[in-house]
């Protein structure tokens, strides 16, 4: 009886392995958001948005340290509500969109901090310069839906970055160095997520349309 039952458990742990490693998604563009806030000379803080172009994470709600995030945000769809300032900060004194379009994340490793808190760590290059960040976050909720029929994953995190370590050191006097930084993410879950965003990496490459 042992061995039929040995079989029936090995068996068993094959088939359950797959469900138990971390899930894999696709951002979503449509709720997924990076907005900013900077202070304006003391009067108030201006507010902007930049999109998501592409990227993709892993996570596992029963071990969040084995989670990863790789993105890159579109800098010149920076939106701040008006077209000539969207101009200014997407300009060589801010964000440099021409000469960099894209800023690159990529994760280092997940802390959980409570039973839906935690801190994801990382590397921001952004105008050519790489350094290292935490992000404070909360995972909302992951579930099946009927809208689209996928499952999703939903977090919200916000940090305080300052500009001056990826050189933005322009008009400091008026425009806040403290930069506050919320993240409102909607994940697909995406078995092919990493594959297609290496293969959009690639094809984006200079080059790449006449290999």
């Amino acid at each position: 009886m042992r061995a039929p039952r040995l079989r029936y458990l090995l068996l068993l742990g094959c088939l359950l392995a797959p469900l138990t490693r971390a899930a894999e998604y696709r951002f979503d563009p449509v709720h997924s958001a990076v907005v900013f806030f900077v202070d304006h000379d003391g009067y108030s803080d201006a507010v902007g948005r930049l999109k998501i172009a592409r990227g993709w994470f892993r996570f596992d709600q029963k071990n969040w340290a084995a989670s990863q995030v790789v993105a890159d945000i579109a800098l010149g769809s920076v939106d701040m509500d008006d077209g000539g300032w969207d101009r200014v900060v997407a300009g060589t004194d801010f964000l440099d969109a021409k000469a960099h379009p894209y800023a690159h994340f990529v994760s280092t490793s997940v802390e959980k901090t409570g039973p839906d808190t935690g801190i994801l760590y990382g590397q921001l290059t952004l105008r050519g310069h790489t350094e290292g960040l935490a992000f404070p976050f909360r995972f909302n909720k992951r579930a099946f839906t009927i809208f689209g029929l996928h499952t999703v994953a939903g977090f919200t995190g916000i940090a305080t970055l300052d500009r001056k370590l990826w050189g933005m050191d322009a008009f400091d006097s008026v425009v806040g160095v403290k930069v506050k930084v919320l993240l409102e993410i909607e994940g697909i879950e995406d078995g092919g997520a990493e594959r297609d965003y290496q293969r959009a990496v690639a094809v984006s490459k200079p080059g790449a349309a006449r290999r």
